[in-house]
């Protein structure tokens, strides 16, 4: 099935692709306009095409965990597979790119055992990356001072400054993360002046991240902060001009803070180059009549007239890469636990409508209940070494042992709202009215899912396009730089003056 292939090499381009992509989704609002929390207080279900769910209802769970990244299979309905298509054309690629060809100049450096203390493998993938691109762009903007903003726990920041020899501030909202930061610092310092020391370099000093405390809440506030005098300090042997240049980046940086990095690098003349991954989308604000809210903040997105609201952001946080590579019984369990939520849903609109109406949230509980499971299963075990499985020719033992898992999900949830349960709430009957249903969570979830990546290449577009509207005085690319099953928020926004 053939597919348009889009570009976002220049605004014109960026703009045709954000205008491709609004054009589809917006037949579908029933899907992005929508939380599987409601799937059964709204009958969601009612608003796709029947012969969707009629299919897709009967396919395993191994086909419907794909549907996100693209993968039909032959006997579906055609309007189907043209509908998982699209979406998989208007979707940003995301496979890892080839940094070294797209960066001729960057040098990889190996992180050691020392610096890495404390990294997952997910983290260390990430770092190893971005601290390899930000050394690159920072060259090519003849910079030697970076500012690492939601540094976090201080990871980049001190790769940064102890492998790529850059001078550093980190600054984070959070003083114990300042605090972490600078301890760990030091600690590293010591095993950095220790190499020196064997070295040629034994007379040149080490030095380490300046950490800052500040709640960066616009992009003024940052500007003020990078012209003051902290900044300045950083900037005393870097050259004799009368400005310091700088380079800012951030690792999933939240929300708003991704694009407040993009705003101070057009705003500060110091700002020579930006490297930004962002995060955490479903925390952008949306504000009408709001010129610094997080989205949309190009000229061509707010001419549309486009609100995506907080359940598709919340979308665009999805992702395809690891569901196609989850196994069966997982993928198993977050549908029933999608549909354990969905029946907690009815069992509030029932007895504590009220609550509704502050969209209430009751955390993850997927662990805590595949973990009873298991220890349930495992107890079975060991009682007299014969699997406690309900008989398959009789589903009565299994329905009751479900109802009794959804019971403990909507204890435990009640809890966590800090509603009393009162004494006539019938679990089983909610569940006994949810049950037809459930076969059907699967399949809606999936094709709802599939718009994520396409609202995920929206909200970054619109962030390309922001800096591609300013001309020619801005460069500005995006690239996926990490594994996207390691990482699935991989993609970079690298934007230079020029």
């Amino acid at each position: 099935m053939e597919t348009h292939k889009y570009s976002c090499a220049t605004a014109t381009e960026t703009l045709e692709w954000i205008r491709a992509i609004i054009q589809f989704i917006k037949p579908y609002t029933f899907f992005w306009q929508s939380h599987v929390v409601n799937f059964l207080t709204h009958r969601l279900w009612e608003a796709v095409d029947e012969e969707w769910i009629d299919c897709l209802r009967k396919e395993p769970v191994e086909c419907l965990i794909q549907i996100p990244s693209g993968i039909v299979q032959d006997h579906w309905p055609s309007s189907l597979k043209k509908f998982i298509a699209t979406l998989s054309s208007l979707a940003f690629p995301r496979e890892q790119a080839d940094l070294k060809k797209l960066l001729p100049n960057m040098q990889v450096a190996l992180l050691n055992n020392v610096i890495t203390q404390g990294m997952n493998p997910k983290k260390r993938h990430e770092i190893e990356a971005l601290a390899a691109v930000v050394g690159s762009v920072a060259r090519d903007v003849e910079t030697n001072t970076i500012i690492d903003l939601g540094a976090g726990q201080g990871y980049l920041s001190q790769v940064l400054s102890f492998e790529y020899q850059l001078s550093v501030i980190a600054i984070d909202a959070s003083s114990h993360h300042g605090r972490v930061t600078h301890e760990r610092a030091e600690r590293i310092k010591k095993h950095y002046e220790a190499k020196m020391r064997k070295s040629s370099l034994g007379g040149k000093g080490v030095t380490i991240p300046r950490t800052v405390t500040c709640r960066v809440l616009s992009s003024d506030m940052l500007t003020a902060l990078l012209n003051s005098k902290d900044g300045d300090e950083r900037c005393q042997n870097q050259s004799t001009n009368d400005t310091c240049p700088l380079l800012l980046t951030g690792l999933h940086a939240c929300g708003d803070l991704s694009v407040t990095m993009l705003r101070a690098f057009l705003e500060s003349k110091e700002v020579k180059a930006v490297v930004s991954i962002g995060c955490c989308y479903n925390l952008l604000s949306e504000e009408e009549d709001n010129a610094l809210c997080g989205f949309p903040i190009s000229r061509g997105v707010k001419s549309t007239g486009l609100h995506l609201g907080r359940n598709s952001r919340d979308l665009a946080c999805q992702s395809a890469d690891r569901w196609k590579v989850m196994e069966k019984d997982a993928s198993l369990h977050n549908f029933e636990l999608h549909a354990f939520r969905a029946a907690f849903q009815l069992l509030l609109s029932r007895y504590f409508p009220e609550t509704l109406s502050g969209s209430p949230t009751i955390g993850r509980q997927g662990k805590t209940l595949r973990r009873q499971q298991q220890n349930s299963r495992m107890n079975g075990l060991a009682t007299d070494g014969c699997s406690c499985k309900p008989d398959s020719t009789n589903g009565k033992d299994e329905h009751v042992d479900t109802c009794s898992l959804f019971e403990k999900f909507s204890k435990s949830g009640l809890h966590r709202l800090n509603l009393n349960q009162p004494h006539d709430v019938d679990f089983a009957g909610i569940w006994k009215e949810a049950e037809p249903f459930v076969g059907v969570i699967g399949p809606y979830w999936s094709l709802r899912a599939a718009l994520g990546p396409v609202l995920e290449t929206l909200i970054l577009l619109d962030r390309l396009l922001f800096l591609q509207e300013q001309g020619d005085s801005v460069e500005a690319i995006m690239v996926p730089i990490f594994n996207p099953n390691i990482s699935p928020r991989n993609v970079a926004l690298i934007a230079k003056k020029i």
